[in-house]
């Protein structure tokens, strides 16, 4: 029998299409509109950044600190947007000959991607002018591509949803309703946020369409594939929150302590993991379809592998 969820799929897509066109946005005109990042504001709202655990810190570096993870925090998405873009490319050659109404949902899904993208870029363009220099980006956007998508469609497709899902609710809980930030870099945020939310949609329809035609099998290799790739996203974020540190701590004002510096460096690790893990796993939305597919085994798995990060 039709579920309720399948019945409703083709009108899901069709509302993701309709507001994909209402919300629509061009990256000069709706969102830089000739402004530059400024060094006297934050860029990361401190719910994120997690910069209260570092009670040392004066005004000035903690608005260096926030500067730092908000531009990483840009970096990062745009590095996983090159695999969901390609892993959205790839799924929609499904409805090729089929539904065209989930098709037209997926190619504007991916024409924003590639926009996104290019926002990002821009945005560490503006901020390269604003920072000291000696920032690096710690991963290159293909090779993490090459391996995610060597992972099976299910599990890349749960990270997916994982990483969309979290966008809208750091921008709802955190970045919306602060008040001491740059305005253009929230805005980067709130014109992302217009277009992620119909993302997230298609995400979870994709996500469920391939897993009704898994085996329990299959699925359940699936699972230990999205638990590799959660490590492997752990690992970037290890190798990005070293490289943060580093900069941090060497174009800060001061001289720190060895007992401070590995304060800073713990800090970064602590909060692009709850950024980028944690606060996806938390949420209700994303837990309540992973555990409608998988099993109490299959559930207890994840747990015990993700524990050392949460």
């Amino acid at each position: 029998m039709e579920t309720t969820m399948t019945a409703n799929q083709p009108a899901r897509y069709a509302r993701c299409i309709n507001a994909s066109k209402r919300v629509r946005w061009d990256i000069d005109d709706d969102v830089i509109r000739g402004r530059e990042l400024d060094s006297g504001e934050n860029f990361l709202p401190d719910g994120l950044s997690l910069v209260d655990e570092l009670g040392f810190l004066d005004e000035p570096e903690r608005r260096l600190f926030s500067q730092v993870q908000g531009r990483t925090y840009a970096n990062l998405f745009g590095l996983v947007e090159r695999f969901i873009n390609a892993k959205i490319l790839e799924v929609s050659r499904d409805h090729w000959f089929g539904d065209q109404v989930a098709l037209e949902a997926l190619v504007r899904f991916s024409d924003e991607e590639l926009k996104h993208q290019e926002l990002f870029r821009r945005v560490e363009e503006l901020a390269a002018r604003t920072m000291p220099p000696g920032y690096v980006v710690a991963a290159d956007p293909n090779e993490v591509a090459r391996v995610v998508l060597g992972k099976s469609t299910w599990s890349v497709l749960a990270l997916t949803c994982h990483i969309e899902i979290f966008t809208q609710v750091h921008y709802r809980k955190s970045i919306e309703p602060a008040a001491n930030l740059s305005a253009l870099w929230k805005d980067v945020f709130l014109f992302h946020w217009r277009e992620e939310s119909q993302h997230a949609i298609l995400d979870e329809l994709e996500w469920l369409r391939e897993d009704a035609t898994l085996s329990a099998g299959e699925r359940d290799a699936a699972v230990d594939d999205l638990i590799d790739l959660v490590v492997a996203v752990d690992g970037i974020l290890q190798a990005q929150a070293a490289a943060d540190a580093k900069y941090f701590i060497g174009v800060s004002d001061r001289a720190y302590s060895a007992e401070e510096r590995a304060a800073i460096g713990a800090s970064f690790l602590k909060a692009y993991r709850w950024q980028y893990i944690v606060s996806g796993i938390q949420d209700g939305r994303f837990l309540g379809v992973l555990t409608g597919l998988i099993d109490p085994t299959q559930t207890q798995r994840i747990t015990t592998a993700l524990a050392p990060l949460m």
